[in-house]
């Protein structure tokens, strides 16, 4: 049971040998912590003895007072569940116990009798309300998670989001900061997506049961489906890092499903368990110094040896996701003429030789590993072709659908993010005598975020579930086009809603680190969600494009 303290006790510790602070009615020992405070040691900022004293006149300068109002004035919720467990040691007699909290959903046990042949890949219709989870700040979560019914949800669903959740607090997000600005995430987190199942549950299909040990503690397998991976990469989302996501998921959901989809056996038998134990990464790597979205321009060469064994690679790759921490790159290569049907796909291995990688300074994403790599007369085996030679074209084009999802599901969660932490701040801070949310202009900038981020939503949903309906040849056909639109729909509402939550935040959110910490590293990741897989431009270009000419085929009468 923790302890209580009162008021008193609290203003007797309030000298350098003994400070206490008191933070929403909780009691913290700071004496230790003079020297560590977080707003240096978390920023990386030289812990110079100038910046020691600082920090050791302000905590003194609040010790054995009630400090929440300075508290939450400089530092976000990150920095509380970071040093809650080892500081804290008590709450004041004045606090309210909290309700308990509602047990986890568990998952039901499968029924026994065979089900229809459509239930595997499609969700129940008629789909019973979930109950209420989170915080309930209204638009701050889907709607399902706040007691509506979704005919996409079922409790397998509810548990892997507790679960996650769970691990995200506990583990990333009190750290992400910190992370980010060592621009690197440490290797046990990218360890433990491989054993807890969930680097299988990211490739875009069927659990790979055969292929890996692991597996998600909340959900069998067998019931796996788009709607989980969905899920699975929204929560961890909520940490609202970019750089964070990219370095766990990025390289490997979009360099792992090719391999999978149109590798050799043999290759995937031997590369594959080593991936999805977080043991080996793996990464994309098409984009060069000269050509981006326009793929079929693309001119690392790959030329087959005389004696027809190997590929000989040379070339450049730049902005390659994860590229410095990689050891496959699933590569694009012409291996033919100009344009696209010269170009094929090899797996090409690290330990090969000839391999160099060069890590970038960018704008965002900055724990993502973003690398420059260069490819020096690498002997690649011919049995580490992806697909047909000469055919890599539609390798590539059937990925980018899987990748630009991914790029949709982080949107959607950052733009909740942006508003979420704007709508509890507007919640906090007062001027001209009233709360931000007293304000007009502020309920109606947070009206604007809350209709494009549910418009966006409700969007990919639909086209999840079209997903998961189709066969991968129609769905890829049928929804090129609409996934086009949606990804630059995404980005553009991201976009509107990390400046809106700026605006909102005002100067807090200039500053690194801090209340308004997450919307500064938000709005800086913002361009790498526009421009890559394919720039709003080009998505919006081809959804149209793409989409006239399917229904054509349809039968389209104008």
């Amino acid at each position: 049971m923790s302890k209580t303290f009162t008021k008193d006790d609290v203003a007797s510790h309030g000298k350098g040998d003994g400070l206490w602070i008191v933070i929403d009615e909780d009691v913290y020992d700071v004496t230790k912590f003079q020297d560590e405070h977080p707003e240096y040691v978390t920023l990386g900022v030289a812990t110079a003895k100038a910046d020691i004293d600082f920090a050791r006149l302000v905590l003194q300068r609040v010790a054995g007072k009630d400090a929440s109002k300075q508290f939450w004035k400089y530092h976000n919720e990150g920095i509380l569940k970071k040093y809650k467990g080892q500081l804290q040691i008590g709450s004041l007699d004045t606090k309210k116990a909290a309700p308990a909290p509602a047990p986890a959903p568990v998952p039901k046990k499968a029924d026994p009798k065979p089900a229809p042949a459509s239930s595997s890949t499609t969700p129940a219709a008629s789909a019973a309300p979930q109950d209420p989870y989170g915080e309930l700040i209204p638009f701050a979560d889907p709607s399902w998670y706040q007691g509506y019914s979704s005919p996409y949800f079922n409790e397998t669903h509810a548990a892997l989001r507790d679960e996650v959740r769970q691990w995200v607090e506990s583990e990333i997000e009190p750290n992400v900061t910190e992370w980010d600005e060592a621009k690197d995430v440490p290797a046990h987190i990218y360890k433990q997506m491989g054993e807890r199942g969930y680097l299988a549950g990211l490739l875009g299909g069927k659990f790979p049961e055969k292929h890996t040990q692991f597996r998600v503690q909340s959900v069998p397998a067998d019931r796996w489906d788009l709607f989980h991976e969905m899920l699975l990469t929204d929560e961890l989302s909520r940490a609202g890092s970019g750089g964070l996501v990219w370095n766990l998921i990025g390289g490997y959901g979009i360099g792992c499903p090719p391999l999978v989809k149109f590798g050799k056996k043999e290759l995937v038998d031997r590369i594959l368990p080593g991936i999805l134990a977080g043991d080996k990464r793996i990464c994309l790597a098409i984009t060069e110094p000269d050509a981006g979205s326009d793929v079929a321009s693309l001119g690392c060469e790959a030329k087959l040896s005389e004696d027809g064994k190997h590929y000989i690679v040379n070339g450049e790759k730049k902005w390659i996701t994860n590229g410095v921490y990689a050891d496959y790159f699933t590569t694009a290569v012409r291996t033919g003429k100009p344009g696209m049907n010269g170009l094929s796909v090899l797996l090409i291995e690290r330990e090969a030789g000839g391999v160099s990688t060069r890590r970038m300074d960018c704008q965002g994403v900055w724990s993502s590993g973003t690398t420059y790599v260069t490819f020096e007369d690498v002997k690649v085996p011919v049995e580490n072709l992806i697909g047909k030679e000469h055919q890599g074209f539609k390798v590539i084009m059937t990925n980018f659908n899987h990748e630009r999802i991914g790029i949709v599901i982080q949107c959607v969660r950052f733009a909740r993010v942006c508003y979420e932490e704007s709508m509890k701040y507007a919640h906090k801070r007062k001027t001209f005598g009233k709360r931000l949310i007293d304000h007009p202009v502020i309920r109606m900038k947070l009206a604007h975020m809350a209709r494009q981020i549910e418009a966006t939503y409700n969007w990919l949903e639909n086209i999840i579930f079209q997903c998961q309906s189709m066969e991968e040849t129609e769905a890829m056909l049928k929804l090129g086009g609409a996934i086009a639109g949606l990804k630059a729909q995404s980005t553009s509402t991201f976009e509107f809603c990390a400046r809106e939550a700026s605006q909102i935040f005002g100067g807090l959110s200039y500053s690194r680190g801090g209340q308004g910490g997450k919307i500064e590293r938000l709005y800086r990741d913002v361009r790498a969600y526009a421009i890559p897989g394919g720039s709003e431009e080009i998505m919006l270009d081809l959804s149209m494009r793409q989409s006239l000419r399917v229904h054509q085929m349809f039968g389209m009468k104008l």
